[in-house]
C-alpha cells in the first residue's frame, strides 16, 4: 500500500480494514453534502482532490528515487475501464440515486455488486466458486436486505433503483478489470492514473462544481475535501493493495461490511439512530463476511511411521 502516512506495507487485512471504514463513512459524507453538491460536481470535486493528493505521493516516491513502472499500451484499455467506469459513472450514479432512494434500498441494490464481481471473477479470472465464499456472500447479502427492510421506505423512486443497479453494475465490471493490472503495477499507480481519467470524464460538470462551490459554506467544503482525500485517495488506494494479494471475489465480499458500519458512524456522528432490526443485519452481515474470509484449513499429511527393522 502506498498510502500517506506509512513507510513500509501493511498488511492487506489491514488495507482492507481502512477501505471499508473509509467507505462507509464516505455513504455519511455524502448524505451530509448532498443537498448542497450536485451528483457530477460531487464526483468531479472527489476526483480532482484525489489526483492531486496521489499524484504528489507519486512524484515524492520518484524523487526518492523509487522505481515506479510505467503502464503499457496493453495496460491502458483496463485503466480507462476503471477510471470511466469506477470513479466517474460509479460515483454520479451513486450520488444522483441517493438523492431518489433512501439509505435502506440504496444499501440493497447497490450491494448486488459483490455478488456480481464472485461470479465475473470466477469465470472470467478463473477464480472460481468457492463453497465458504458462496455461503458467506449469500449470508451477507441477506443482513444487507435485512438492514434494508429496516431502514427502506415503501415508496421507491424507479429511476432511483435503475442508478443503483447501474452503479453495482459498473461496480463489480470495473473491479474485474482492475485485478490485473495489479499484478504488473503498484496500487498508487493504478489508482492515480484511474482518479485522473474518472476527473477528466467528470468536466464537464466544471461549471455546476464551480457554481457550488460559491454558495458551500465551509462545512460543505470540508466534506467535500474528506471525501476527495480519504474515501478516494487513501481508500481506493489500500483497496488496490489488498486486491493485489487476494482473490476478488473473496475481497469484494468484505464490502458487505461497508452498510453496518455506515449504520454506526450515522448514528454517531448524525444522530441516526439504527432500528434493532438493522442492528440485527449487521450482525448477520458480519458473520457472512467472516463465512466468506474464512481460509479452508490445510490438512498437514503425515508420514506413516516406518516399521521397525524396515530399510
Amino acid at each position: 500500500m502506498s498510502s500517506f502516512a506509512v513507510s513500509r506495507p501493511a498488511t492487506p487485512t489491514a488495507a482492507i480494514a481502512v477501505t471499508v471504514l473509509l467507505w462507509a463513512s464516505a455513504f455519511v459524507a455524502i448524505r451530509h453534502v448532498g443537498g448542497s453538491v450536485s451528483p457530477g460536481a460531487l464526483t468531479l470535486g472527489r476526483c480532482v482532490i484525489g489526483s492531486l493528493a496521489l499524484g504528489v505521493l507519486l512524484l515524492a516516491r520518484r524523487a526518492r528515487g523509487a522505481g515506479v513502472p510505467r503502464p503499457t499500451r496493453a495496460h491502458w484499455p483496463r485503466l480507462l475501464v476503471v477510471g470511466v467506469l469506477w470513479f466517474g459513472v460509479y460515483n454520479v450514479a451513486l450520488n444522483a440515486a441517493e438523492r431518489r432512494v433512501d439509505a435502506g434500498t440504496a444499501a440493497m441494490l447497490v450491494n448486488i455488486g459483490p455478488v456480481l464481481i464472485a461470479v465475473l471473477a470466477g469465470v472470467l479470472l478463473r477464480e472460481g466458486f468457492p463453497g465458504r465464499l458462496v455461503t458467506g456472500g449469500l449470508v451477507a447479502l441477506a443482513g444487507v436486505v435485512v438492514i434494508g427492510t429496516a431502514s427502506g421506505s415503501h415508496s421507491v423512486s424507479l429511476a432511483g433503483v435503475a442508478l443503483c443497479v447501474l452503479a453495482a453494475v459498473v461496480y463489480a465490471v470495473a473491479v474485474v478489470a482492475q485485478k490485473p493490472l495489479l499484478a504488473d503495477l503498484p496500487a498508487l499507480e493504478v489508482t492515480w492514473i484511474a482518479c485522473t481519467v474518472g476527473a477528466v470524464c467528470c468536466l464537464p460538470f466544471g461549471p455546476d462544481l464551480v457554481r457550488d462551490v460559491r454558495t458551500a459554506g465551509i462545512s460543505v467544503l470540508g466534506w467535500v475535501a474528506y471525501l476527495g482525500l480519504m474515501p478516494t485517495a487513501v481508500a481506493f488506494t489500500t483497496w488496490a493493495y489488498a486486491l493485489a494479494r487476494s482473490t476478488a471475489g473473496r475481497l469484494g465480499a468484505s464490502t458487505y461490511l461497508v452498510p453496518p458500519i455506515a449504520i454506526v458512524l450515522g448514528w454517531v456522528l448524525l444522530g441516526e439512530r439504527p432500528a434493532a432490526l438493522a442492528l440485527a443485519g449487521g450482525a448477520v452481515c458480519l458473520v457472512g463476511v467472516a463465512i466468506a474470509r474464512r481460509r479452508p484449513r490445510v490438512v498437514a499429511s503425515v508420514e506413516a511411521p516406518e516399521p521397525v527393522g524396515a530399510r
